[in-house]
């Protein structure tokens, strides 16, 4: 794993500090605010170009990324920022998945037709980010069970949800993730 330097990030959700991190060909970005207390607060965000920078209201990714910096402006702690696009099918094959899913499919079922799973995601960076800030215990800020599960090298003390309120473009995509894929909403 390859760091950059530190660098400032002045956002209109407050003072941050960034560092990005190279995993094979993935470039990976924390954002974090100090002091990070006993055990910080910390956001495993994936990439979501249309939620996070697009303001798209088909999905809750930008929302709770906004949600994510405000708590990490008040508190302290991270966001660790992965480089996944479309639960890990990537822009191009995201686009698709819209496509499907603009005829009728759920964003499951699109990904499946597409030949991809629910969920294509590889979290084994967040434990090798967290060692490099020496953090092994975490208050986890998701509604996702996968990214609990995954993370068996970090002590979760305490999940945090992120309460979205859904709108009339992804009632059905927030009522998919909590049915199909478990997410606790």
């Amino acid at each position: 794993m390859k760091t950059s330097k530190i660098a400032n990030l002045p956002t209109k959700f407050g003072q941050f500090k960034i560092q990005s991190f190279i995993e094979n060909d993935k470039e990976h970005l924390v954002i974090f605010k100090k002091p990070f207390g006993e055990i910080p607060i910390v956001r495993v965000h994936s990439e979501c170009l249309t939620g996070d920078a697009l303001g798209s209201l088909k999905c809750d990714c930008g929302e709770q990324l906004q949600t994510a910096l405000k708590l990490i402006e008040e508190n302290g702690g991270m966001v660790i920022y992965l480089r996944q696009e479309g639960r890990g099918i990537g822009l191009f094959n995201k686009v698709n998945a819209y496509n499907l899913q603009d005829n009728g499919a759920d964003t499951v079922e699109a990904n499946h037709q597409l030949g991809f799973s629910a969920d294509m995601r590889n979290f084994d960076i967040v434990s090798k980010i967290l060692k490099h800030f020496n953090i092994s215990k975490i208050k986890l800020l998701t509604n996702n069970p996968k990214k609990i599960e995954e993370l068996k090298d970090i002590e979760i003390i305490e999940r945090i949800p992120i309460k979205i309120e859904p709108n009339k473009f992804n009632e059905n995509y927030l009522k998919t993730k909590k049915e199909k894929m478990g997410h606790m909403l």
